[in-house]
């Protein structure tokens, strides 16, 4: 592993300065994914600039005028524990909760879980120069494709890491950003973007920039008493323990008198970037939501699947999560929102 200076900075300002500053400066949080590839040689940084000396970037906010927002410090497990984040976003709750282990949540932040790089493993295997890396080849098209993208792939077939993403896009989450030239603001949904606009990149973060919040909106209609907000975040695995998704779908609905009024349906594990479901949101808008409708939505959202030739089987399965997570959310026994 290289030499390198760890940088402590007093304020937001002297981070983002620094990191503009240097070219080979790097974040550091929790540190989960960037020792990672550190210690795998896939980046060297020169400095390291340590957000955790930075004041006030660990909170969690809820109020039912503004929202919920949430400080890109602010832990997994602090996430997944919070009480107003588990009665009023259960899907975000029960995302932070699937990540890894506990010592993993107790350390890793809502920031990095957003900025996480990809987990193809010719991407992290050092022997092999691919086209994520700088290279002129995506191996998985014709190799060992068995987790890699079947919805918004090519030239490269990462898969998004992230279980937050998805929950948090699907409650319509909006991400700040702040650089050397000040904050800025977008819908998390469009913080991300596919290799065919950047096959070397994830998020649009721009040099000296970092997350710095994210926040929900609140609930239009708080006070009605026949609405109902639900949502729910199933992940698929191949091991019980630790592991990253296979697929997995997050599901915010709201209801009224038992219709469908308003849904956001998002997978993860199957695509570059956490994949919105438009099809299956059109599907169910106004409609009483059961088995067979359910069924539909989620075959309509892959309808356009590509698979690679080892990963065809994430075709039906995040089918068959989309088809779970609508009908969980549109029963009487579900949780809040």
């Amino acid at each position: 592993m290289r030499n390198f200076q760890h940088f402590n900075p007093a304020s937001l300002a002297q981070a983002t300065t620094t990191l503009s500053s240097k070219p080979d400066a790097w974040v550091i949080a929790g540190g989960i994914d960037l020792l990672g590839e550190m210690k795998n040689g896939i980046i060297q940084p020169g400095t390291l600039v340590n957000l955790k000396t930075l004041p006030n970037l660990d909170y969690i906010k809820f109020s039912e005028s503004d929202g919920l927002r949430i400080g890109a410090m602010a832990t997994l497990a602090k996430i997944e524990a919070h009480p107003d984040i588990r009665k009023h976003f259960t899907v975000l709750s029960q995302a932070a909760h699937s990540v890894a282990t506990p010592q993993i949540r107790n350390v890793g932040t809502l920031g990095g879980n957003l900025c996480q790089r990809p987990r193809c493993w010719y991407y992290r295997n050092p022997a092999f120069h691919c086209l994520k890396k700088g290279g002129k080849e995506c191996f998985s098209v014709s190799g060992e494709n068995k987790y890699n993208a079947i919805l918004g792939g090519g030239p490269v077939f990462i898969v998004h890491p992230s279980d937050c993403a998805p929950a948090l896009i699907s409650l319509g989450a909006e991400v700040t950003v702040a650089g050397p030239r000040g904050k800025r603001s977008m819908p998390l949904e469009k913080f991300f973007i596919l290799p065919t606009e950047n096959p070397l990149r994830e998020n649009r973060l721009q040099a000296g920039e970092v997350v710095t919040e994210v926040h929900v909106p609140p609930f239009h209609d708080a006070g009605s008493s026949s609405s109902a907000h639900r949502s729910v975040y199933l992940k698929v695995k191949e091991r019980g323990a630790w592991d990253f998704a296979l697929a997995s779908a997050a599901v915010s609905m709201e209801t009224n008198a038992g219709m469908c009024r308003s849904v956001r349906v998002v997978l993860g594990g199957v695509a570059p970037i956490p994949w919105r479901c438009p099809q299956a949101e059109k599907t169910c808008m106004g409609k009483q939501i059961d088995e067979a409708l359910a069924a539909e939505a989620g075959k309509a959202s892959l309808a356009q699947a590509v698979p690679l030739g080892k990963n065809d089987y994430k075709v039906e399965m995040a089918a068959n999560l989309i088809k779970r997570a609508l009908l969980m959310c549109s029963a009487s026994s579900a949780s809040p929102r």
